[in-house]
């Protein structure tokens, strides 16, 4: 599939090596690897950052790394970093580590407090990147939340991509601080795998729907969405449909009874019916919250911080690791063939069926995303919208 490149603000990339990593008992331990072996420079940047088990973990590593010399950046989304506590804060700014706030909170201000980085980063040396959709929060750590940890998906990278990931961290730390940033390296080839990062930031950049609009009009056997918040747009939901009617394995992996937003559960859940009778399968995760943001259309993934909600491309930074390769799409595949094994299918005659205080649970949240998207879209038609927030 031709791709259009002036419509992205990265490119693909040949050289590439990623590896999948499922669940905090995975991810937590490579990245603190990562950040043990680090020589010259460690970027972070995250939405949660909540004190506890897990944060203190990091911070002990990071603490660890500057006092060998190692330059440490920490950009932190103001509202996803409340719950870290003073003392947290005050350890790393008396270990000269530099943090920044992503759009500190204003009592005057709703417009302004509602655009929030929703970005998770943690590179390293310019040599290792990870990307998904996992915070620095005990709720992910199997050792903390036994049983009932989320249920989530990270990716590591090395290659010509981690550069990319890199420009995204600078492009925004200099609108949080006036530190400047170690110099870049070159980049390193480390396989043969293909990726690309994609963005969103509202209405200015979309590419993260665009790219999977145009893989799921394209694909021709497999279309697998894993997503923790599910209420998609008009044209997401016309496209999956589509795609099933013309014989396409479509599947959705969405939250069942653990969540951390029912409401928005509710308000996805109104789309079941017309998804449903459109022969899109639909199963709800049950063990636990899953909180994973994947993607997959044939050979292609992504992985990354966007989930399926029209608050994510109207509000957030958001960004995601594309993969086209044949070999990992097929670990990924085997991944949502063990979480569909834990999940319950719905089908149209038994959702049909369902009890009336759920189609009023449905009803009325939805009437509160529909207000949400109006007021989405008369701000995003404000004649000062350029002067949001990067």
């Amino acid at each position: 599939m031709k791709a259009d490149h002036s419509k992205y603000h990265f490119p693909w990339r040949d050289g590439n090596r990623f590896r999948l990593l499922i669940d905090g008992g995975q991810f937590y331990p490579a990245m603190l690897d990562a950040i043990d072996a680090a020589c010259s420079h460690i970027f972070m940047e995250l939405y949660l950052f909540e004190s506890g088990a897990v944060a203190s973990r990091f911070i002990d590593r990071l603490i660890a790394a500057r006092m060998r010399g190692v330059e440490v950046y920490l950009l932190l989304d103001d509202y996803g970093a409340k719950k870290l506590l003073k003392e947290d804060r005050q350890r790393l700014e008396e270990n000269d580590i530099r943090v920044g706030y992503y759009n500190p909170l204003r009592y005057h201000g709703l417009h302004h407090n509602l655009f929030r980085d929703h970005r998770k980063l943690l590179l390293t040396d310019d040599h290792v990147a990870f990307t998904g959709g996992a915070g620095i929060t005990d709720e992910f750590d199997p050792a903390q939340n036994p049983g009932q940890h989320w249920r989530e998906t990270m990716i590591e990278i090395c290659g010509p991509n981690v550069a990319d990931w890199r420009i995204l961290f600078e492009e925004n730390w200099r609108h949080r601080s006036d530190q400047p940033l170690p110099a870049a390296k070159e980049e390193e080839t480390a396989g043969i795998q293909r990726g690309r990062v994609t963005l969103a930031h509202g209405a200015a950049r979309t590419e993260i729907k665009r790219s999977l609009l145009q893989r799921i009009r394209h694909a021709r056997k497999t279309i697998w969405i894993a997503t923790a918040y599910f209420v998609p747009s008009w044209k997401i939901r016309r496209a999956l449909g589509t795609a099933a009617r013309r014989g396409v394995d479509v599947r959705l992996l969405l939250p069942g009874p653990h969540t951390d937003h029912p409401a928005i559960r509710h308000a996805g859940r109104r789309f079941y019916y017309g998804l449903l009778r459109h022969r899109v399968r639909i199963f709800e995760y049950q063990p636990r919250f899953t909180h994973a943001k994947v993607l997959l259309c044939d050979d292609w993934s992504a992985i990354g911080s966007s989930n399926l909600d029209r608050w994510n491309f109207h509000w957030n930074l958001e960004a995601n690791q594309e993969v086209d390769d044949a070999g990992f799409a097929t670990e990924v595949r085997t991944m949502f063939m063990t979480d569909f094994a834990a999940s319950r299918e719905y089908h149209v005659a038994e959702w049909r069926m369902r009890p009336w205080y759920r189609r009023v649970l449905e009803w009325f949240w939805g009437r509160v995303d529909i207000a949400l998207e109006r007021l989405s879209i008369r701000h995003a038609r404000e004649p000062d919208r350029k002067k949001r927030i990067l």
